[in-house]
C-alpha cells in the first residue's frame, strides 16, 4: 500500500509470509531483524511508503529512517517506527500490529526500535540488521542498546524472502513493463532528425510519468556511437537508436531495451537484430519451476559458442523486482558481483528473470533487446514483450 493510493489494509497483522521468513531466520540464527532498507521496508508493510520521503532521505542534519523490526516466531510483535509526520498516515492503516511515528532522524528511529525489542521480552542471541542499508548513526545506537548481542548482515534471508514473487507483485512487474515498452514506442514516433539524445530522454521520461511510472534512468545509444549517455549527440537519417531505460510502477521495476532507426534498416541491421533475438528466444526456452537456474545461460552459450558474432555479443540474466539484480542469482560473472546461488538450484514459480542480449558492433553501433520473464509451472510469461523489432523513428 502507499500512502496515498486509498488502500485501507487492516492494521494488527502482517501482509508477508511469516512462516518462511522464521525458516529463513532460523537457518541464518537470527533471533530478531532490524530492517532499514526502503525496498525491504514497503515488502514487510505490504507496498506501504511514505511520500513525504520518496524522492530523497535527507532532511535537517540527519535523513529519513523508516525501520522495521520482526521478532523471529512471534509475527504479533512486529513494529513500524516511522518518522513523525507519518501520524497523518496512521489512519490509512498498517500492515503491522504496532505502528510508532517517534522519530526526527536516523538515530532517534534505532532508538525506537531498541525500545521496542526490549519492551517485547525479546532476549536477542543475534539480531539481524541491514548492513548496506545502515548509517553510522543508527548502527552505533542499535549496539549500544544490547550487551554481548551478535549484529549480522541480513540481506540474505530478506532477498530470499522476496524471490518468489505473488500475483500481485507479478502484476505490477506487468504494469512497470508493459508502460515502460509503451513509452519507449511513444517515444520513437516522437523523435525527429536533429534531436539530441539527451532531448530524447526527457520525452522518454515524461512519457513514463505519463503513464504513472517513476522514471528512474535510461541509457541511450545512437547510430554507430557506443556512448550510452544522454548528451548532445543529434540524430541523422540512418541512425540506430537504442533506449534501455528502468521506470518503477509502486517501487516493482520495468527494465527493458527497445530499438528504433531513423529510416528503414538495411538486410545487414536486420541480421544483426535477429541474431540478437535468436540468444534471447534460446535463453526463454529452458525457463520453466524446476529448471536449473544455469540452463538459461547455457542455452544462450551454445549459440554465442557458433555465432559469427560472438566477439562482441554480450549475455546477461538475473533477478529483478523491487531491487535491480536480486534473487534468482545465476552467475558469478555478472557485471555486478554476486554468487551464483541459484545457478544449480531449481527455479521457481514467481521468480522474475531479465535476459539481455547486447550487441557491440564496431562499425554499425549498439543493439541490444533486453526482456523480463516469469518463472511459471509449465514454462514462463514474457512481460511487456512489444516492439521487439525495428521500431520506425517519427511519425512516418
Amino acid at each position: 500500500m502507499r500512502g496515498d493510493n486509498g488502500n485501507r489494509p487492516s492494521r494488527g497483522k502482517v501482509s508477508f509470509d511469516s512462516n518462511r521468513l522464521d525458516a529463513l531466520l532460523a537457518d541464518a540464527g537470527i533471533d530478531v531483524l532490524v530492517v532499514t532498507s526502503k525496498h525491504n521496508v514497503q515488502y514487510l508493510m505490504g507496498g506501504y511508503q511514505f511520500f513525504f520521503f520518496e524522492a530523497r532521505d535527507a532532511i535537517g542534519i540527519s535523513r529519513y529512517l523508516p525501520v522495521v523490526v520482526y521478532q523471529r516466531g512471534k509475527p504479533e510483535n512486529t513494529a513500524y517506527i516511522g518518522w513523525r509526520m507519518e501520524a497523518i498516515e496512521k489512519d490509512l492503516g498498517a500492515h503491522v500490529p504496532v505502528l510508532k511515528t517517534i522519530s526526527d532522524y536516523s538515530a532517534d528511529a534505532m532508538q525506537g526500535a531498541v525500545a521496542h525489542v526490549k519492551a517485547i521480552g525479546a532476549r536477542p542471541r543475534r539480531i539481524g540488521a541491514e548492513m548496506s542499508f545502515l548509517p553510522a548513526d543508527a548502527e552505533k545506537t542499535l549496539r549500544g542498546g544490547f550487551d554481548g548481542v551478535e549484529i549480522v548482515d541480513a540481506w540474505f534471508p530478506l532477498e530470499r524472502l522476496r524471490v518468489r514473487k505473488t500475483a500481485d507483485e507479478i502484476a505490477k512487474l506487468r504494469e512497470a513493463s508493459e508502460r515502460v515498452v509503451a513509452s519507449m514506442l511513444a517515444t520513437f514516433k516522437a523523435c525527429e532528425p536533429g534531436m539530441s539524445k539527451r532531448e530524447i530522454v526527457d520525452r522518454l521520461r515524461r512519457e513514463e510519468v505519463n503513464r504513472s511510472l517513476t522514471f528512474e534512468y535510461c541509457l541511450i545509444a545512437a547510430g554507430a556511437n557506443l556512448n550510452r549517455a544522454p548528451s548532445d549527440q543529434r540524430l541523422v537519417a540512418g541512425d540506430i537508436l537504442s533506449l534501455d531505460s528502468g521506470g518503477h510502477f509502486d517501487g516493482y521495476i520495468g527494465d527493458l531495451c527497445r530499438m528504433g532507426i531513423l529510416g528503414e534498416p538495411d538486410s545487414e541491421l536486420e541480421d544483426y537484430l535477429n541474431a540478437v533475438d535468436e540468444i534471447q528466444q534460446a535463453a526463454r526456452k529452458p525457463i520453466a519451476a524446476g529448471a536449473r537456474g544455469a540452463e538459461i545461460y547455457a542455452a544462450a552459450e551454445e549459440l554465442l559458442k557458433t555465432s559469427p558474432h560472438r566477439g562482441y555479443v554480450e549475455f546477461l540474466a538475473h533477478g529483478m523486482g523491487l531491487v535491480a539484480h536480486e534473487g534468482p542469482r545465476l552467475t558469478n560473472a555478472a557485471p555486478i558481483p554476486y554468487d551464483s546461488y541459484d545457478a544449480e538450484r531449481p527455479l521457481e514459480s514467481g521468480m522474475i528473470v531479465s535476459i539481455e542480449t547486447t550487441m557491440l558492433h564496431p562499425r554499425r553501433g549498439f543493439i541490444k533487446l533486453e526482456d523480463t520473464i516469469v518463472v511459471t509451472g509449465n514454462g514462463y510469461e514474457a512481460l511487456g514483450d512489444g516492439g521487439r523489432g525495428w521500431n520506425a523513428i517519427g511519425a512516418a
